[in-house]
């Protein structure tokens, strides 16, 4: 039985002060919460005190981007090293980054390996955009996102790989993907595509999340389906709501 996982992604918003508040918020009630693996992915300014604020709670703390190369030249740039130093995982790949920054199959292959290697569990977004779902493309975007995106990986490594299945037109319009639509894109195109790059059982195990307006009021139907195995969420985690989602992967 794979374990549920909820990330929030904060994406750019919340000054450290605003985080340290938001944070003494949830966490009466996500601290109980034993059931769902809880991770918190602030800006990295708002990262260090965080993690003093989630210390010995359970739930984990990621950065929303990093480097693939250790040291260097790249200004502005966090390598997974520093990253590892206060969290334990790392959104790879989100659609934004692909789309105002340039992201590629290629550098989040690069990313990935690069945050194994740091010890950090990576979370790899793919999904299609409007126009490529409304052309009846999906299935071959996102096998083309998770073939190059995990290329080189052996199943051993894989097992510490989570998957964020996020349709690019769902992502902060309010438009979520029907239950049905989303479990069949994890369950007949993600999955299947795990199989034939490693095993069976190693596509059963990874875990593979739903993003894309996720709220409290959905969660509980989408996380009802057999492949989806929690969610990637983005502004519900600003908000109360956000234990109501946890809550409805438990």
């Amino acid at each position: 039985m794979r374990k549920s996982f909820v990330a929030g992604n904060w994406k750019m918003n919340k000054t450290t002060t605003e985080a340290t508040a938001l944070v003494r918020d949830l966490l009466p009630d996500l601290h109980y919460i034993t059931s769902v693996e809880i991770v918190l992915c602030p800006p990295f300014t708002c990262l260090h005190s965080v993690a003093e604020l989630l210390k010995d709670t359970g739930i984990g703390l990621g950065v929303q981007n990093l480097h693939w190369e250790a040291s260097g030249a790249f200004t502005g740039e966090i390598s997974p090293c520093m990253a590892a130093e206060l969290c334990q995982y790392a959104i790879i790949g989100h659609s934004e980054r692909r789309t105002y920054f340039g992201e590629t199959d290629e550098t989040v292959n690069k990313k990935l390996l690069a945050a194994l290697l740091a010890g950090l569990t990576p979370i790899v977004c793919v999904g299609e955009t409007l126009a490529e779902n409304e052309g009846g493309q999906t299935a071959d975007v996102v096998r083309r996102q998770v073939k190059l995106g995990l290329a080189g990986l052996k199943a051993e490594q894989m097992r510490d790989v989570v998957i964020a299945y996020e349709p690019v037109w769902a992502i902060g319009t309010g438009r979520a993907a029907t239950p049905e639509g989303a479990n069949a894109v994890h369950r007949d195109v993600i999955r299947v595509v795990l199989s034939e790059l490693f095993d069976r059982n190693t596509a059963e195990d990874v875990r593979i999340l739903y993003g894309g307006s996720v709220t409290g009021e959905n969660a509980g139907e989408l996380f009802a389906q057999s492949d989806i195995d929690g969610g990637l969420v983005g502004g519900a985690s600003l908000k109360p709501d956000f234990i109501k989602i946890v809550k409805a992967a438990g």
